[in-house]
């Protein structure tokens, strides 16, 4: 907390003008937009509500389905974040207005920003208020209005420049921690492959470590075949939240130009693939410790003060404090700036205008964190999948459709935004059980969709629409050369070898281990690949191969001098 009062103070003498609040002056390297899209989106919800869930029972699938999520981050910065940059907008929700002419759609796209991300800010909340309050000994209330504070105040002073400083500086300490406390715990288990094989033997979970993990009677999913789906279709979703998500496509604004916006969405893959992996193991490997931590959620905390030195579990509790805390600053900055910038019709919000918007804005979420009881897991799956379907299907179409109209755009957001909301709602109060299949993330991705192909039927792309999309696809003048290219090709390579050397590290240490432990081995003592945890494994390099050779052609082709692509030496 002392750290963000510093860089907080440090940042805000800096911000001279509403670009340097908003977007950081458009000059962040790749380092800080690595750093500040890995950090906002883990918070408390991967440390206290995903461990919680692979403790409970999820290991096995949370470690070895191929990565459907991360990948978002790469096509979403080849197909949305870069194009997004040339338009220069402050916000994802005014890049929309621009683009459809309308401030109807930016509206819109801010009301779901402004119920979205601030239902995600309250999430983030509860969970650092729960982390204090078990960690200092305060109140549940009093450590609310303690992590409230911190990042309210730290944020309204120093904005996006503040936020991206100390999410860089939150990425690298909460990583750092996570893999320390790793290597202790997984070495005191006596080595991975040991602590896998002995996970496979576990009475109390004995299907924790399968690929379909815990199902049957008193879980989600009645069969294996109920948890693949839901997984896809979460992953999926989660994967176009990734792409064009407001707190995710928003730091590309930030970017120095586009070949940081593409590096900085490789390297975050990567780096959101690790500490998934650390965290999602570790909320497993402790049941081998303990299987009956109650409340699951406070799984990581107990293992940072029983089975590790307590420098080690301090320094992994400081992580998590620093994960929430910078989510937090994120989250609202950006509902800050929405209400601020997209809400009302105005020729230019006024710094100390946004900085009165956000601390009240901050004042209604502080109220709400006493209201609502705290579900930090299955309230942040809900909350992300309402972009998927609010989002995705206008955000791409924004792109590379020559049809959407304003009125489709508009209404394409509302009815995705709706029909994911009303269908979880009636859900969650127990009116209705959604078959997995048809969860509410698909019925509002398609009624978005649906949407947007029926109202543009029936109107027209204005002149104005068309020549700002087609603006759009003129590579800046700056970012054609030959040297960035290269070096920005280095991230798809990167892919292929991912793709090619992770399969073989799974089959090593955890599909063979596990299959000894369940005695599945095959009768000559190697992988039984009629097993689903080995076939699983083949899906790695059949998503990340093919999209390491789809990235670099799109890079040689769009940023190569020699390509032949449309240039514009000016902004759109």
């Amino acid at each position: 907390m002392l750290l963000f009062v510093f860089i907080g103070s440090y940042s805000g003498r800096r911000v001279k003008q509403l670009d340097d609040y908003f977007v950081a002056g458009r000059q962040a390297p790749t380092l800080l937009i690595v750093g500040t899209l890995v950090a906002s989106v883990f918070s408390t919800s991967i440390f206290l509500g995903e461990a919680g869930f692979t403790y409970d029972g999820q290991m096995g699938p949370y470690i070895l389905f191929p990565g459907i999520a991360v990948v978002g981050y790469v096509y979403g910065a080849l197909l949305f974040g870069t194009y997004l940059r040339r338009s220069r907008a402050p916000t994802v929700a005014d890049f929309l207005g621009q683009r459809f002419n309308s401030h109807r759609v930016q509206q819109a796209a801010g009301v779901t920003i402004i119920l979205g991300l601030g239902g995600y800010l309250l999430v983030v909340t509860q969970g650092a208020a729960i982390l204090l309050s078990d960690l200092t000994g305060l109140s549940y209330g009093q450590a609310i209005v303690c992590a409230w504070m911190s990042y309210t105040l730290f944020t309204l002073y120093s904005g996006s420049r503040g936020v991206i400083i100390t999410d860089t500086l939150m990425f690298m300490l909460f990583t750092g921690a996570t893999l320390f406390f790793a290597a202790f715990i997984v070495a005191d288990m006596e080595g991975l492959r040991t602590a896998v094989e002995n996970m496979a033997q576990l009475e109390e979970k004995p299907d924790i470590a399968s690929w379909h993990g815990t199902v049957g009677p008193g879980t989600e999913w009645a069969t294996p075949t109920e948890f693949l789906i839901w997984t896809v279709i979460i992953d999926m979703s989660w994967g176009i939240v990734y792409a064009v998500s407001p707190w995710q496509a928003s730091r590309h604004l930030m970017a120095r130009d586009e070949h940081v916006v593409i590096r900085s969405a490789i390297y975050a893959c990567f780096a959101v693939i690790l500490i998934q992996i650390l965290i999602y193991g570790l909320g497993g490997l402790i049941n081998l410790a303990n299987p009956n931590i109650n409340p699951s959620e406070t799984v990581m905390i107990w293992a940072a003060k029983n089975l590790v030195p307590e420098f080690l579990g301090a320094l992994l509790l400081a992580g998590i404090v620093a994960a929430a805390l910078s989510s937090a600053s994120t989250f609202l900055s950006l509902v800050g700036f929405s209400v601020s910038n997209d809400m009302v019709k105005r020729h230019s919000p006024t710094l100390w205008g946004t900085r009165l918007v956000m601390l009240v804005t901050g004042l209604v979420v502080l109220l709400a964190s006493f209201y609502f009881p705290p579900n930090i897991f299955w309230l942040m799956l809900f909350i992300g999948t309402v972009f998927a379907s609010s989002w995705g299907p206008v955000g791409f179409m924004s792109i590379w459709s020559k049809r959407i109209t304003a009125d489709a755009a508009f209404w394409g957001i509302v009815t995705g935004f709706g029909f994911n909301v009303v269908p979880a709602a009636l859900e969650y109060l127990g009116m209705v059980n959604w078959p997995v299949y048809w969860s509410p993330a698909v019925i509002g991705a398609s009624a978005s969709i649906i949407t947007i192909l029926l109202v543009s039927r029936m109107g027209e792309v204005t002149p104005q629409e068309q020549s700002y999309r087609e603006a759009l696809h003129h590579t800046p003048a700056e970012d054609l050369a030959t040297g960035k290219t290269r070096l920005t090709l280095w991230g798809p390579r990167l892919l292929i070898v991912y793709g090619c050397v992770m399969p073989l590290l799974l089959l090593h240490y955890y599909v063979i281990p596990y299959q000894q432990g369940k005695e599945e081995l095959a009768a000559s003592g190697g992988v039984n690949w009629g097993q689903g945890e080995a076939l699983i494994v083949i899906a790695i390099p059949c998503l990340f191969v093919p999209l390491g050779l789809l990235a670099s052609r799109v890079i040689r082709q769009r940023y190569l001098p020699t390509s032949g692509v449309s240039v514009s030496p000016n902004r759109v």
